[in-house]
């Protein structure tokens, strides 16, 4: 197994300062194989809050693989956003806004979802997935996973539109053999099967540090993967700041999909 650190929608610009060393401790402390950071690294995309996200990023002793959010283009700034809505985010975190990595058990191939044309929603292009499945085909026997900010699936009681092109991309995904789409922008902790592709596990992580909560306390996902189990962790910020285990999920592979072979505590 390859053990993966998922954090998800910093927002440097809006963050509790007092979360900062203890989930730089805490996600160092998981000594992961990689550390996946599934956008939305700032609140309003500025060169400052960058500055922020870069220094935190250069203090996480694991490779990192990271694609952009939607307010990873600079949203106060209509002109940028639409005729260089990456400038920023490439000067700072990567100049590649799909990265893929790969170790001797891991294949994680990253896609950026955002629309410049519109803030909130994404859109998934029929040569993405075709990437995709091409990196996959010759991953053989490694975990493979896809990172990318939005949903594929909204849960019930999310009042965001899913993004264009989401149902044909789980189709594709499932058929070229992934095993796990990683995603965040809900700020909300999700681990488990899609309703539609049970082969396919949907692991959403809720923010690492934004005050922007919504009903759940900050919080981020570790991941110990291979192709036939995989076991995700959700990890809690408690109100002194603590970083502790609020949730383990047990997955194994079989004919039907990916079967939970434990009841969590609730996440």
């Amino acid at each position: 197994m390859r053990r993966i650190v998922h954090l998800s929608d910093l927002h440097f610009g809006r963050t509790s300062p007092a979360l900062l060393e203890p989930l730089l401790d805490r996600t160092n402390a998981l000594k992961p194989d990689l550390c996946v950071i599934s956008g939305d690294f700032t609140q309003r995309a500025r060169n400052s809050q960058f500055a922020e996200a870069r220094a935190f990023i250069d203090r996480i002793d694991a490779p990192l693989l990271a694609v952009p959010g939607n307010h990873d283009t600079p949203l106060d700034n209509l002109p940028m956003r639409l005729l260089r809505p990456w400038a920023r985010y490439r000067r700072h975190i990567d100049a590649d806004l799909e990265p893929t990595f790969e170790n001797d058990r891991l294949k994680v191939v990253g896609v950026n979802t955002v629309n410049r044309w519109a803030h909130q929603t994404g859109r998934l292009r029929d040569q993405t997935l075709r990437r995709v499945c091409e990196a996959f085909s010759t991953a053989g026997d490694k975990a493979r996973v896809v990172v990318l900010h939005h949903p594929l699936e909204h849960l019930e009681g999310t009042d965001k539109r899913l993004m264009r092109g989401a149902a044909k991309a789980l189709r594709a995904f499932a058929d070229c053999g992934a095993d796990v789409v990683l995603c965040g922008h809900i700020h909300t902790t999700h681990i488990g099967p899609f309703t539609t592709a049970p082969g396919l596990l949907f692991v959403q992580a809720g923010t690492g540090l934004s005050t922007r909560l919504r009903q759940q306390d900050n919080s981020f996902n570790v991941l110990d993967v291979s192709r036939a189990e995989i076991t995700v962790r959700a990890i809690s910020a408690d109100h002194e700041a603590r970083f502790e285990e609020t949730a383990a999920i047990r997955f194994r592979r079989a004919p039907e999909g990916w079967l939970r072979l434990d009841d969590p505590r609730p996440a």
